[in-house]
């Protein structure tokens, strides 16, 4: 079985929201590599004055914003009526769907650890209703690996074989599921010199993130805050080098869809981008009925 790294991305430092400082590792030019996750924004301070400006009230469309703060707090309100805070450890899954408008309050924490996905949505479903799902530590399952643990953040995990259709509910960890993507989220935290495997299907998109440490993938070593685009047929395998390492696992399915992104709106042609903002414009861009204005 062969495992390699096909691209890496660095990102670059830029400020979004209110003034939030952080590192844009992907985005519009990494679109059609990473398919289908659309953005990657890494964030890692000590400074609060990097962050607690927050993100106001602002909309999205067309995708699914997934956010895991490992260390500090990120506070959520939206039109639907949700308010909550995920800490240390939990995720904030928001479906825009047809369109949702929601804030990011960012408290001041000793450190504030994490990043956020777009995770694109196919053409059928971006104009489902928008959803809210906090995911929180005591909904993720921790599994003891060989000298490495991993929380399941979303999706699932077999424990005792790859081929999860055949496998019992006792076989496979699950976690939260998405409904409109194959969608399988792994935090690995790794000692020095772990070897860890991972199962990967033949159709996957795959990609890390290492949001502390470096690891090695085949011959390659990445280094830490870079995510990589991974070829496998059949186990990801991750080895862990010197210090503290801590990788993102994101294991997907590319959508192979035209994207046309504008802002936080993303749809599948110009002239679907463009009827959004005329929306957003003339107050028609809400559409679910279970929408609060508040």
């Amino acid at each position: 079985m062969t495992c390699k790294v096909t691209n890496m991305q660095t990102g670059f430092a830029t400020k979004d929201g209110a003034g939030v400082s952080l590192i844009r590792v992907l985005g519009h030019d990494t679109v059609k590599t990473y398919d289908p996750i659309l953005m990657l924004d890494s964030f890692d301070s000590t400074n609060p004055n990097d962050y607690t400006a927050g993100f106001p009230m602002h909309p999205h469309r067309g995708i699914e914003t997934i956010s895991y703060v490992f260390s500090g707090d990120m506070q959520h309100r939206d039109n639907l009526g949700f308010e909550d805070t995920v800490s240390n450890g939990e995720v904030q899954w928001m479906t825009a769907g047809s369109g949702i408008l929601h804030e990011e309050k960012v408290p001041a924490a000793d450190r504030l650890l994490g990043v956020q996905l777009w995770l694109n949505m196919p053409a059928a479903n971006k104009m489902n209703d928008p959803e809210y799902h906090p995911i929180k530590n005591s909904d993720i399952k921790e599994i003891e690996l060989d000298g490495a643990k991993l929380r399941l953040l979303a999706g699932r995990f077999p424990i005792k074989s790859f081929e999860e259709e055949e496998l019992n509910d006792q076989q496979v960890a699950k976690g939260f599921i998405s409904k409109y993507s194959p969608f399988n989220y792994y935090d690995v935290s790794m000692q020095d010199g772990a070897v860890v495997d991972i199962p990967v299907p033949s159709d996957a998109s795959v990609m890390i993130f290492t949001l502390l440490g470096s690891v090695k993938v085949g011959d390659t070593v990445v280094n830490p805050k870079t995510a990589a685009k991974i070829f496998s047929d059949g186990i990801l395998k991750l080895e862990a080098t010197e210090g503290e390492n801590k990788v993102l696992v994101i294991i997907s399915k590319a959508l192979n869809e035209p994207v046309a992104w504008g802002g936080p709106i993303v749809m599948n042609n110009r002239d679907e981008l463009d009827h959004a903002f005329q929306e957003l414009r003339n107050g028609t861009f809400i559409k679910s009925k279970m929408a609060i204005e508040k």
